[in-house]
C-alpha cells in the first residue's frame, strides 16, 4: 500500500496539472483564474483527505505507540508494544531513541521502531521563544512522521509531556480517522512548575491545556487520577471545564513485567562479576578471584553462596529530575555512616543508583565530596535486561519519587515489589494505594526518618528474622497479577469496544 509521502507527490504533481490547465482555461474563457484555482484547491484537498482515510483490512490491526522521551527509558509504553504484538497488532513505535530498547521490543516482529529526534529552539533570545520555535519545529517533524505512517486504528500517546503530542496526534486522528488513546502518567504543568515556577506563561498554558485530555480515551495509572477524570473534579486545577465527554476512562495500575522477580544466586553472582569491572564496590577484596563482595564462587562443584559478611545492597532509580530530592538519601546515608561509626552493630552498605537525567551530575559532585568509610555509593547506567536482575538481588529499595501532582505512582516501586523487594518510599499522596506501611515497606518524610528506618530494617542483616525479611515474605505471601494479566482485563477490552464503535 502506498504510503502518504508518496500520496502527496502524486497530488502535488496532479496539482500542477491543475494549475496549468486552470490557467489555459481562465485565460481563454474570460472565467476569474482565483475562482478556477480555489476550486481546484479545494478539489485537490477533498482528494487528500479522502486519500488520507482508505483503509484496507490490516488497518485495524495497526497502532502506533508514540512517546515524546527515550523509548529505552520508557518501561511502561515498552510494555504496550509488545502486549498490542501478543495481541496480533502491528506496532510502529515513535519517539526518540537515546538509550537501547528492551531486547524484546527489538526482537519483537510485528514492532517497528521510527526514530524521531529531539529539536532544539532557537538558542539566543528570551526562554519563551526558544520554548515556542522549539514546539513549533517539534510539531512539524511529529506531523510529517505520523502522516508518514500506514493508516492506523489507534494512537497511543504518553502524557506527558502532552505539548505538542497530544494536538499533533489528535490532527492526526481527526484527518485519518483513528482513536486516540492516552496513557496517563502526571500532569505535564505540575512538572514543568518544579523548574519554571507555578506562574510561568508556558506552566499556565500547559494547565490551560489539561481540559482537552478528557475529550479522548485515557488510561490513568491511578484511581486518584481516573477519579478526577471520571467526576471532573477540577477545583485545584482552578480551571472552569466546558461540557467535555469521556469516550471511556479505565485506571491501568502499572504492573511488573515477568522479567522483574528475585534473581537465582547463580544470575546474581554473574551480574556482580560484570559490574564489578567498573564499579570497585563489587569486587572482593583480597585475591578471591572467583568471588565478589557479595558471593563466593567454589570452582570445584561451580556452586555459588552468598558471603555471611558480605555488605547490605541498597538500590534506587531516578531520572535525576527536579521531582527526586537526592539529597534527602544522601542525607540518610551520612546518618547511617554515623551510627557505625557511634557503634551500632549495623552492615557496610553499598548503595546502587541507577539512571539518566539532567542532574546527574550535580548529585556526582556532591557525592564525591562526602567522606564516608562503611558506606559506598555508585551511579551506574544499567542495560534493560540488568536492571530487574539488580532489583532481584538487592536487599532493600528506596524510592524518591514525589509526585508533582501527587497522582501519579512510581513505576519502579512496582517493578521492585514485583521482584520482592521492600522499598521505603517517600510520602505522597496516593501513595498508599501501591505501599502500605508496616506491611510490604515503610514511608517517610525526610532524611531523618529515613536514616531510622535504615537502622531499624539493617539492624539484624544478614538474618531474615527482622523487619526487613517479614517484609519480604508479605510481598511474596501478596503477589499480584504481572503486567500482561492486568493489561488483557483492561486494555484489550477497550480496543475491541473502539473498534466495534
Amino acid at each position: 500500500m502506498a504510503t502518504c509521502g508518496s500520496t502527496v507527490a502524486l497530488l502535488a504533481g496532479f496539482a500542477a496539472f491543475l494549475a496549468v490547465a486552470a490557467w489555459c482555461f481562465s485565460a481563454s474563457s474570460g472565467v476569474s483564474c482565483p475562482g478556477v484555482c480555489l476550486a481546484a484547491a479545494a478539489g485537490l484537498l477533498s482528494m487528500f483527505l479522502r486519500r488520507l482515510r482508505l483503509r484496507d483490512a490490516a488497518s485495524e490491526r495497526r497502532v502506533c505507540v508514540l512517546v515524546l522521551g527515550d523509548i529505552g527509558r520508557s518501561p511502561r509504553m515498552q510494555y504496550h508494544a509488545l502486549s498490542l504484538s501478543k495481541h496480533g497488532y502491528q506496532v510502529t513505535f515513535v519517539g526518540f531513541l537515546d538509550s537501547k530498547p528492551h531486547q524484546d521490543v527489538l526482537s519483537e516482529d510485528k514492532i517497528r521502531i521510527v526514530p524521531i529526534s529531539e529539536v532544539k529552539g532557537v538558542r539566543a533570545g528570551p526562554r519563551l521563544l526558544a520554548y515556542l520555535t522549539k514546539t513549533l519545529l517539534q510539531s512539524l517533524q511529529l506531523l510529517w512522521v505520523l502522516l508518514s505512517l500506514e493508516p492506523q486504528a489507534h494512537i497511543l500517546m504518553q502524557n506527558p509531556p502532552g505539548l505538542p503530542g497530544i494536538a499533533v496526534a489528535w490532527l492526526v486522528c481527526v484527518l485519518r480517522g483513528s482513536e486516540l488513546i492516552i496513557d496517563w502518567h502526571n500532569y505535564g504543568y505540575t512538572i514543568m512548575a518544579l523548574s519554571l515556577g507555578a506562574s510561568h506563561p508556558l506552566v499556565r498554558l500547559a494547565k490551560w491545556s489539561v481540559p482537552s485530555t478528557r475529550l479522548f480515551c485515557l488510561l490513568p495509572v491511578s484511581a486518584g487520577i481516573n477519579g478526577l477524570v471520571e467526576t471532573g473534579s477540577l477545583e485545584n486545577w482552578e480551571i472552569k471545564l466546558s461540557r467535555c465527554v469521556v469516550c471511556r476512562a479505565t485506571t491501568v495500575y502499572d504492573r511488573p513485567a515477568a522479567i522483574f522477580r528475585e534473581t537465582p544466586l547463580d544470575l546474581k553472582h554473574r551480574l556482580f562479576a560484570r559490574l564489578a569491572r567498573s564499579h570497585p564496590q563489587f569486587g572482593a577484596s583480597g585475591s578471591l578471584s572467583d568471588s565478589t563482595a557479595f558471593t563466593v564462587y567454589n570452582p570445584g562443584d561451580g556452586g555459588v553462596a552468598l558471603r555471611s559478611e558480605r555488605p547490605a545492597l541498597l538500590v534506587s532509580s531516578t531520572s535525576w529530575t527536579e521531582d527526586e530530592d537526592f539529597s534527602i538519601l544522601l542525607k540518610a546515608l551520612e546518618d547511617y555512616e554515623g551510627f557505625i561509626r557511634g557503634g551500632a552493630p549495623l552492615p557496610a552498605l553499598v548503595c546502587v543508583i541507577t539512571g539518566k537525567g539532567p542532574q546527574k551530575e550535580h548529585y556526582q559532585k556532591l557525592i564525591a565530596a562526602m567522606s564516608l568509610e562503611h558506606v559506598t555509593i555508585c551511579t551506574p547506567w544499567l542495560e534493560a535486561e540488568d536492571y530487574p536482575l539488580l532489583l532481584g538481588s538487592a536487599d532493600l529499595g528506596v524510592c524518591l519519587h514525589k509526585s508533582s501532582s501527587g497522582l501519579d505512582l512510581p513505576m519502579k516501586v512496582v517493578d521492585m515489589f514485583g521482584c520482592c523487594l521492600p522499598v521505603c518510599a517517600i510520602h505522597f499522596h496516593c501513595l498508599q494505594e501501591l505501599v502500605q506501611h508496616e506491611e510490604n515497606g515503610l514511608i517517610f518524610r525526610d532524611s531523618a526518618e529515613l536514616a531510622e528506618q535504615l537502622q531499624s530494617l539493617l539492624s539484624e542483616f544478614p538474618s531474615s528474622d527482622g523487619r526487613l525479611g517479614a517484609f519480604r515474605r508479605n510481598l511474596r505471601a501478596s503477589r499480584g497479577q504481572r503486567w500482561d494479566d492486568n493489561w488483557d482485563q483492561k486494555v484489550l477490552p477497550l480496543l475491541d469496544a473502539l473498534r466495534q464503535r
